[in-house]
C-alpha cells in the first residue's frame, strides 16, 4: 500500500519564509540518463552537495517544443543512452536514501499517456517525486481528468505562465497550480541569456504586483534565460527563485568521468552562489 510521505515543496517554501526572501529558491533542470545514462542519480546528490535548493529532472522526449537546441540535444543524447519513463524510475526506486531536495519531474504529455496517467503518478509517489511540470497539457484538461489522480498520490502540479499571459489567465492558472507557479522569463524556449530590457523589467515588477497583492498564491519560480549570478540575482529580486536549465546542461555536456562530472557541477554552481 502506497503511503505518501510528507511533500517537499511546501516545505522548502516555509523555510524560505522563515529565513527571508534574501535566500532565493535555487532550481536546476538536469536532463535524465544525461550525459550518461547511468548518471542521473550521482547528479542529484551532487546537486544536494552543492547546495541546491530543488531540482527538475527532465524527462527526454522526442518533440520538446518547449525547450531550445542545447536541452534538445540532451534529450536526443539521452534517448539514444536507453532512457525511457520506466528506466528513470527504476533508477529513482531508492533515491530518496540519500537525497532529501524536493524533486519534480517535467516533461510532456505523449509519454505519461502511453506509460499510463495512473501508473505514472504511482510511480511518481513511490520513489518520492514532489510534482510534475508537463507544459503541453491544457489547464482544462489537467482539471478535468488529471487532477483527482494528482490529489490521490499527493503530486504537485505546476503550471506555467508567461509575459503574454493576461492577469484573468494568470488567476486560473493560479488556482490550478499547486506547489508554486513556474513564470516564463519570455515567449521563446529555453537556452537564451536573460537580458533585463524594458519589456522583461515591466514583466517581472508585474510579477511582484502580482505576489504582494496576492493575485498568485503560489510561490513564484522564474526559468528560462537564468545562467549566471547576476541572471538568478536578478530573478529573485522578483519571485522566490529561478531555474537553471541551458546553462547547466552545457556545463555538464562531454563529462568524461563521474570525477569529470562533479567537478563541473561544483565548478559551475561555485559561479551561482558565491
Amino acid at each position: 500500500m502506497f503511503v505518501s510521505p510528507h511533500n517537499r515543496i511546501p516545505t522548502l517554501f516555509q523555510e524560505q519564509q522563515r529565513k527571508g526572501q534574501q535566500h532565493g529558491i535555487l532550481s536546476v533542470y538536469c536532463t535524465a540518463g544525461f550525459p550518461r545514462l547511468g548518471d542521473t542519480t550521482y547528479i542529484l546528490e551532487t546537486l544536494q552537495e552543492c547546495g541546491v535548493d530543488m531540482v527538475e529532472i527532465g524527462m527526454p522526449f522526442s518533440d520538446p517544443v518547449a525547450d531550445g537546441p542545447t536541452i534538445q540535444e540532451s534529450s536526443t543524447q539521452a534517448l539514444q543512452n536507453g532512457m525511457t519513463t520506466a528506466v528513470l524510475f527504476d533508477q529513482l526506486r531508492h533515491v530518496r536514501a540519500t537525497v532529501r531536495l524536493p524533486l519534480v519531474l517535467m516533461g510532456y504529455v505523449n509519454p505519461v499517456l502511453q506509460f499510463g496517467i495512473e501508473k505514472f503518478c504511482a510511480e511518481c509517489a513511490d520513489v518520492g517525486i514532489d510534482g510534475v511540470i508537463l507544459p503541453d497539457l491544457p489547464r482544462e484538461t489537467y482539471l478535468r481528468e488529471w487532477k483527482p489522480l494528482f490529489d490521490k498520490y499527493q503530486l504537485h502540479f505546476i503550471m506555467l505562465i508567461t509575459p503574454q499571459t493576461p492577469e484573468a489567465r494568470v488567476r486560473s492558472i493560479d488556482a490550478a497550480s499547486s506547489g508554486f507557479v513556474y513564470a516564463v522569463s519570455s515567449s521563446g524556449t529555453t537556452g537564451g541569456a536573460l537580458a533585463m530590457d524594458d519589456a522583461r523589467s515591466a514583466y517581472f515588477q508585474r510579477l511582484q504586483h502580482y505576489r504582494t497583492e496576492n493575485i498568485l498564491s503560489n510561490p513564484v519560480v522564474i526559468g528560462f534565460g537564468i545562467h549566471d549570478k547576476a541572471s538568478f540575482d536578478a530573478a529573485c529580486e522578483y519571485a522566490n527563485g529561478a531555474i537553471i536549465g541551458s546553462a547547466f546542461i552545457k556545463a555538464i555536456s562531454g563529462a568524461s568521468s563521474t570525477e569529470d562530472l562533479k567537478a563541473r557541477i561544483h565548478g559551475y554552481l561555485g559561479t551561482i552562489r558565491s
